[in-house]
């Protein structure tokens, strides 16, 4: 038996050693993974896709581990974390408070996790696409992947508030689940122009403010030098103002 044993375990080296490792699959808990060949310069073998060596249902963590970001599953739904708050209850132990938004429907729940709550987590794949335009008829955002040309329409409530800040030929972010998109970003700033600008107002610091509006409709407050016209870069996490363009 050990020499039977021992004779395999030669032919499973040499296979592994004569055999391309583009043409070698492994197998996980949840899906056929193939390896392929590196477009990195260096000329070393790395996975295509990083991210599906590690897009598992099952892998579980702590409720005090949860972070605004994180996918989970739930009650055989998918959620991504929104915020979350770590706070006590006398003896009840300590908790997490988190605001969950649903990735089917868009709507938010709010829920408390014990910080050692066994939570599943969703590990999901992350791409850069460009903006193409909004369909008229689904309201979906119609994004591009620059280097195949595909085309990939997003519900318009993935991306929360910052949906008016998108702009033509925007690189964004989507986070995508078996080909399904979870949640989609767009960059912290932006470029945009002043289409109205009122008086400035004097506040309690020494640098008079005022708001103006922008071409997307958004109102900021901004110093009293910004005209109508000029172009001003906008945090879009919240909203205000960083500088001239």
């Amino acid at each position: 038996m050990r020499l039977l044993t021992k004779r395999l375990s030669v032919v499973l080296r040499r296979y592994a050693a004569t055999t391309p490792l583009s043409s070698q699959n492994f197998t996980t808990c949840t899906r056929r993974i193939k390896f392929l060949p590196s477009v990195y310069p260096s000329g070393g073998r790395f996975l295509e896709s990083p991210w599906s060596a590690t897009q598992l249902r099952g892998a579980r963590f702590s409720g005090g581990d949860v972070r605004p970001g994180n996918v989970i599953e739930r009650r055989g739904k998918i959620y991504e974390v929104v915020k979350a708050q770590h706070s006590t209850q006398g003896r009840g132990g300590a908790i997490i408070q988190v605001e969950l938004r649903d990735v089917d429907s868009g709507s938010k729940v709010n829920e408390r996790l014990r910080t050692d709550e066994p939570i599943e987590k969703i590990f999901v794949q992350e791409k850069s696409l460009e903006y193409l335009y909004t369909d008229d008829e689904t309201g979906n955002i119609v994004l591009m992947e620059k280097g195949t040309y595909n085309q990939l329409e997003v519900p318009r409530h993935l991306f929360g508030d910052s949906l008016v800040y998108l702009q033509e030929e925007m690189e964004v972010t989507v986070q995508l689940y078996d080909d399904k998109p979870l949640s989609a970003s767009i960059p912290n700033r932006v470029t945009c122009t002043v289409t109205e600008a009122a008086d400035a107002v004097k506040g309690s610091g020494p640098t008079p403010y005022k708001k103006v509006l922008l071409e997307n409709g958004r109102i900021v407050q901004t110093p009293a030098h910004i005209l109508t016209g000029d172009k001003i870069v906008i945090n879009t996490t919240d909203n205000s103002y960083v500088s001239r363009a």
